[in-house]
């Protein structure tokens, strides 16, 4: 993913990793070092004649301890290198990748939470996507463990409800789904036992079949239970002498000082780059063109600052409601769901420098850099809105405290807008809007890149008085029906001089015959490769946190009563009041959208 020769999915590194390029993508981890094994080394240099016995030294030391970092000279160290060094430069462009199974390696998957629907509607179909592409290594196991009771068959029963072969029609679909649920199984147990875990172990150890075991445990599961399960399996189920990686879903708090909590308790047992906080949104296939756009294309570089930009809006809208959410929206409403996320991970990408490369420490560097240059945002600086009941042909929509399980007295916003600034030379000034809402007229996420006026246009009075119908817009549609199109203004055909706002336009459906892949399918895979490109780093968080806590605490103390739009509206009227005094106006709200 984090180069141009990425194309297929069976190649687990790519050539420039090889050759020096920081963008390795091998199934080695620097997070080895925190899960020591007392054989470790002595495994990686036996002979793999000796199968059985590596298979008991494998399980002798499966149990994960915290200890010190292993010194660079080690013999795993050495036999890396080694490896990494048998194949020369030429043998490397025939293959243009390194297979992973030829270390004989072995990935287990476990899904904590996977009775969810997270886990039905979004991991196991993912996982199958993968499978499907032939994306996961050869030997791979995929575990389900929750609480509830269920068999392997059960599992594979309400597993194969959600699974579809949408990438395309393959006659053998319905024998690569068999061959994905027989590699299916499930555990039952706590989340907080060292002993069920003990047990899920022993089970992945069967699996494994004396291979190097590489894990990954996705918690798909409430944020008051993490910590339990992430010391439960660190110390219970973490591999012996391959990698452990663990991927948290957010909410990463609900402010600063609950997530520096948070980020403690994780690091209590696992190491930084052991922990991929996963963003869903970063792995959307728009969000993730866009440094590609920006840095391979000559004529965008240089527009990309306060000389030529006048605006950048961020726009995320459902035409739903919380629609029985309510319980968990109301203990964190709009803003900590979406801003404080999924849009201002998007803005740092978005106005982030050019990064020395593209390895994920670079880019997440440049994404601090913008975070913590941003201004301070103001109560002033925020709009804040919930859905009321509204009746529309003869259907009647609930308003949001309506819902049975949120208080019937609830100040929790629905919407909100906002203006944010980034105080540094390439964007002082310019504010960037965004604004995020349930319940509205319709679902969409976008960018919008609003250019500055020609100066001394000459065609000033084509368009009269309304010169923002002159203005150049770059639209990044995020979703639905992928898109990107730049408004441009243009003669229309015939003898007199009327001009038209057209659009450029590349929508994907129309230019790629390929589906887009789902972005949970992009993370896991990176996840599995140590990508961490797309995954939140904790100076990350931090600084996202450092930038909305104070507003968040100030609306909470000072019962901020939200401003009341009907279901299915535009919002409220006090989103277009705050465009309108940095001289914006929403580009979502046009005839020609």
């Amino acid at each position: 993913m984090a180069t141009f020769s990425s194309t297929h999915c069976p190649s687990y590194s790519y050539p420039s990793s090889i050759k020096g390029g920081k963008n390795q993508r091998l199934a080695f981890s620097s997070s080895f070092p925190r899960l020591s094994v007392p054989a470790e080394a002595k495994f990686f240099l036996q002979s793999q004649t000796s199968s059985h016995q590596n298979a008991v030294l494998m399980q002798d030391g499966a149990v994960a301890t915290k200890v010190n970092p292993v010194e660079k000279e080690t013999p795993l160290k050495k036999l890396k290198n080694e490896l990494l060094s048998v194949t020369s430069s030429e043998e490397w462009d025939e293959k243009g990748c390194f297979d992973i199974n030829e270390n004989e390696s072995t990935v287990s998957i476990t899904v904590v939470g996977a009775s969810g629907d997270l886990a039905k509607k979004k991991i196991f179909p993912a996982l199958f996507a993968l499978y499907y592409e032939d994306c996961l290594p050869k030997h791979f196991t995929v575990y389900g463990y929750a609480r509830s009771k269920m068999t392997d068959a059960e599992l594979r029963n309400m597993v194969s409800k959600t699974l579809t072969c949408r990438i395309d029609k393959r006659e053998n679909c319905g024998e690569k789904m068999d061959q994905f649920l027989k590699r299916c199984f499930y555990h039952s147990g706590q989340y907080d036992s060292e002993e069920n875990f003990a047990q899920l172990d022993k089970k992945l150890k069967e699996h494994e079949g004396g291979r190097v075991s590489n894990r990954l445990f996705y918690l798909s599961i409430p944020p008051n239970i993490f910590i339990d399960a992430v010391k439960c399996a660190s110390l219970s189920a973490s591999s012996g002498n391959g990698w452990t990686r663990v991927i948290v879903e957010k909410p990463f708090g609900r402010d600063s000082e609950s997530s520096a909590a948070l980020t403690r308790a994780l690091k209590q047992y696992l190491a930084e780059d052991q922990i991929f906080r996963i963003d869903h949104y970063l792995g959307k296939e728009l969000v993730e063109n866009l440094s590609v756009l920006r840095f391979s294309n000559l004529i965008f570089e240089p527009l990309w600052s306060r000389q030529y930009i006048r605006n950048v809006q961020l726009i995320f809208s459902e035409d739903f409601g919380t629609e029985g959410r309510g319980g968990y929206f109301d203990h964190y409403g709009i803003i900590r769901d979406i801003m404080q996320n999924h849009l201002l991970q998007i803005l740092a990408l978005f106005a982030m420098e050019t990064p020395v490369s593209l390895d994920a420490e670079d880019i997440r560097n440049e994404k601090v850099k913008v975070l913590r240059s941003m201004r301070p945002l103001q109560l002033d600086d925020v709009v804040i809105g919930q859905y009321k009941s509204h009746t529309k042909g003869g259907i009647t929509y609930p308003a949001y405290t309506d819902d049975n399980t949120v208080p019937k007295d609830s100040l929790t916003p629905t919407f909100a807008a906002a203006a944010l600034f980034i105080d540094n030379a390439r964007w002082d000034g310019v504010p960037f809007l965004m604004k995020a809402g349930k319940a509205l007229h319709n679902k969409r996420a976008e960018i919008r890149v609003q250019f500055r006026h020609v100066p001394g246009n000459l065609y000033n009075r084509n368009f009269g008085t309304d010169l923002d119908r002159a203005t150049n817009e770059l639209v990044i549609r995020v979703q639905p029906d992928e898109a990107i199109y730049l408004k441009i203004n243009n003669k229309v055909p015939g003898l007199g001089m009327r001009l038209d706002r057209s659009n450029l336009n590349l929508h994907y459906a129309a230019r790629y015959s390929k589906e887009i892949p789902d972005a949970y399918e992009r993370l896991l895979l990176d996840a599995i490769e140590g990508e961490r490109r797309l995954f939140i780093r904790s100076d990350e968080l931090n600084a996202a946190w450092a930038l909305f806590t104070p507003v968040l605490k100030e609306l909470e103390e000072k019962k901020i009563i939200p401003e009341y739009y009907p279901y299915g509206s535009r919002g409220p009227v006090g989103a277009h009041y705050l465009a309108a005094r940095y001289s914006v106006r929403w580009g979502d709200l046009g005839v020609d959208q």
